[in-house]
């Protein structure tokens, strides 16, 4: 029992450190590429050759927002065991000419909503900035990474004097309640020099950026018993780091372990570097060809393949535990989520809901269902709309959390380790599929 309470305090340590160094998707890939190389994976870029080896771990990134990374276990392999995720999460993105100036006295910045956030908890908190920028030089151009690591805004909320039916429910207007204070008149038009400064340029070769406001809390375990963890962007950087901690611990057999991290599915995944893009497709066929498979082999293998989609799932909230389905009630620490909806806003069915079952199993970790009330919708993820560029038996599942989508989120300390678990063993193994309807599977334990 001490044994696995260290585990849990371990991987919780490093998920925690993990989330305070990615403010930003540029940064968590950053961090993944870091974790990848040291543990000797090569990198191969989409505009040179591929040459790939048997036994070996490679990684590929698309507009420094997206990854995936794969090891082959041999040139006569069977099918891909992918899990996805996405590295986005809802934010405050920073407009051009950012400064506004207001009574001669107080400089804001100008910001606009990325994703479906919650507004409020925004308010009334030390922020940041984070992101990438593009820079002249002398061969064209470059990006930076950029991370001003102080407590540098604040959104202040309006006095409850000046707004008397505050707690009786306010509807934010984004241009107008959600701009960041920056500075007192002497700002001026400092923030993209503050920019270059920290960048190591010079302000006039600063030639775009994309920058995001970002929240200094920093995360932490909580609780009577250390049972919940909270942080910033825990959607979807749990499962990110999860699948990584499995791929790294994994010992592929007879089929490609593809550990695919995706940008702007908070967004709709409608973009070069999203789950509608042809990321995931380029890769697996660029694997393909690489290790000299054929056109008919790459759908053959299609066939004996499993994606599990991998994005966090709604806890039973304690002030609101109406708000859940009925019968099927996901609470911290109980294990993985495996969601299911009729309308297919998840991928989920028998056969790939009866697989990842038996992955836990195996696993040796929980499980348990979501559904979304009937009279409530529930959001998309990546399953579905990775399926419309690479057909897949696929599984949507989840971590569960509350206060999704707010830029301070609270999930269960075991839930980590039980994904990173689960992971290890479906990167770990093989699936047979005939592609006859019936999906006959047969597991190979690595």
């Amino acid at each position: 029992m001490k044994e696995r309470k260290e585990s849990f305090e371990k991987i919780n340590g490093e998920l925690l450190n993990f989330l305070d160094n990615s403010p930003t998707s540029f940064h968590a890939v950053a961090n993944m590429r870091n974790m990848l190389e040291d543990a000797g994976f090569k990198r191969l870029l989409e505009g040179e050759a591929w040459s790939l080896e048997e036994g070996s771990g490679y990684y590929v990134t698309r507009n420094d927002s997206s990854l995936i990374a794969f090891r082959i276990p041999k040139r006569n392999f069977i099918g891909f065991q992918i899990m996805a995720s996405h590295s986005d999460s809802p934010a405050l993105k920073i407009k051009d000419n950012a400064e506004i100036q207001v009574e001669k006295h107080y400089v804001k910045l100008n910001v606009e909503k990325y994703g479906g956030m919650l507004c409020a908890p925004w308010l009334d908190r030390p922020l940041s900035v984070a992101g990438r920028i593009v820079v002249r030089t002398k061969e064209g151009v470059a990006t930076r990474l950029v991370n001003v690591d102080r407590d540098l805004l604040i959104i202040p909320n309006l006095a409850i004097h000046m707004n008397r039916k505050a707690n009786e429910g306010y509807e934010f207007n984004a241009q107008k309640d959600l701009l960041p204070l920056f500075g007192g008149k002497e700002a001026g038009e400092g923030f993209l020099s503050l920019i270059a400064r920290e960048a190591g340029v010079e302000r006039e070769d600063i030639l775009d950026t994309d920058l995001f406001l970002y929240n200094r809390m920093k995360g932490t375990t909580l609780g009577l018993k250390g049972e919940f963890i909270a942080a910033p962007r825990l959607d979807d950087l749990q499962c990110v780091f999860a699948s990584l901690k499995g791929l790294l611990a994994a010992e592929p057999n007879e089929s490609v372990a593809v550990h695919c991290v995706l940008d702007n599915e908070e967004v709709g995944s409608g973009t070069k570097q999203g789950a509608d893009s042809t990321f995931l497709r380029d890769v697996l066929r660029r694997i393909h060809k690489a290790m000299g498979r054929s056109e008919e082999e790459y759908l053959m293998a299609l066939s004996s393949s499993f994606m599990v989609s991998a994005d966090n799932a709604h806890s039973i909230h304690p002030n609101q535990p109406d708000k859940a389905d009925p019968t099927n009630r996901p609470f911290m620490n109980e294990g993985i989520v495996i969601k299911y909806s009729a309308n297919q806003k998840y991928t989920t069915d028998a056969v790939s809901g009866a697989v990842f079952k038996s992955i836990c199993e195996r696993a040796q970790v929980p499980y348990q269902v979501f559904f979304n009330r009937s009279d409530m919708l529930g959001g998309s993820t990546l399953g579905n709309i990775s399926n419309s560029q690479v057909a897949l038996n696929t599984v949507d599942i989840g971590l569960p959390q509350l206060a999704m989508h707010s830029c301070y989120e609270t999930a269960g300390s075991r839930d980590t380790a039980y994904l990173a678990k689960a992971a290890q063993v479906l990167y770990s193994m093989s699936i047979r599929g005939s592609g006859d309807g019936e999906y006959r599977v047969a597991w190979e334990q690595a």
